[in-house]
């Protein structure tokens, strides 16, 4: 192998839990609410899929369901798309649905998992070139410049950039040209197996992670060092 992809949530990083992320929003407008409103909303929230890189909806509703399957095609998608199903939450400002998005694109909201720091720098000790390859609606490379893990990354590939969502095949080739390697020398690694999935299709190989709480995950990337070395 010579070079790997990553997928960005879910992979190489964790998005605050559902509850962390209206508080935060709460305290930064000046809002109080009583703690079992707080906790009923922050469940309402994350049953609705209001949170980028949190829970999928339980149940979408039909008028979200078009712009939703193509939400990560362009940043004015990805926001009306989020904040749409949002509103379908009563909260007591609705300006907090556009804080609450606002909010999930600050670097504060995101934890690496435990070992992606050492996988991605033992990569580079290796001389293996890495690629991220995120379904998204906005530029994640502040986040990874914030928790220091940007020296490691060679190419960014984010769908919203490129008006393509995996698992379109052409994504992962975008990336494996910006890295100038051959799909069949890379390994792509995800946690969505239809989106990341899609890699397959070009040739790439592919090995799946589970999209865990960072506390319940210390160590799942590290296999990915020993199947580069296997090829």
């Amino acid at each position: 192998m010579n070079a790997v992809l990553f997928d960005f949530s879910g992979t190489l990083f964790r998005i605050e839990s559902t509850e962390s992320w209206l508080r935060a929003v709460l305290r930064e407008t000046g809002i109080a609410l009583p703690e079992p409103e707080l906790a009923e909303a922050a469940r309402a929230l994350e049953s609705a899929g209001a949170m980028p890189g949190g829970a999928r909806p339980e149940r979408l509703p039909a008028e979200f369901a078009e712009m939703w399957a193509v939400r990560d095609q362009s940043a004015e998608l990805h926001r009306a798309a989020f904040t749409g199903v949002s509103r379908q939450v009563p909260l007591p400002d609705p300006a907090l649905h556009d804080a609450l998005y606002d909010r999930h694109m600050m670097p504060t909201a995101w934890t690496p998992y435990p070992d992606a720091e050492f996988v991605l720098r033992t990569l580079r000790e290796r001389g293996i070139a890495v690629g991220v390859v995120s379904n998204i609606g906005w530029d994640l490379r502040p986040v990874f410049r914030e928790h220091g893990l940007d020296a490691y990354v060679d190419a960014y590939v984010l769908s919203y950039e490129h008006g393509m969502q995996k698992p379109d095949p052409r994504l992962f080739a975008v990336a494996c040209e910006a890295l100038g390697v051959d799909p069949k020398d890379v390994l792509m690694v995800g946690d969505e197996r239809r989106s990341d999935g899609g890699a397959a299709a070009l040739g790439c190989g592919v090995h799946f992670v589970d999209h865990r709480p960072v506390t319940e995950r210390p160590d799942a990337l590290r296999p990915v060092l020993d199947l580069v070395g296997q090829g």
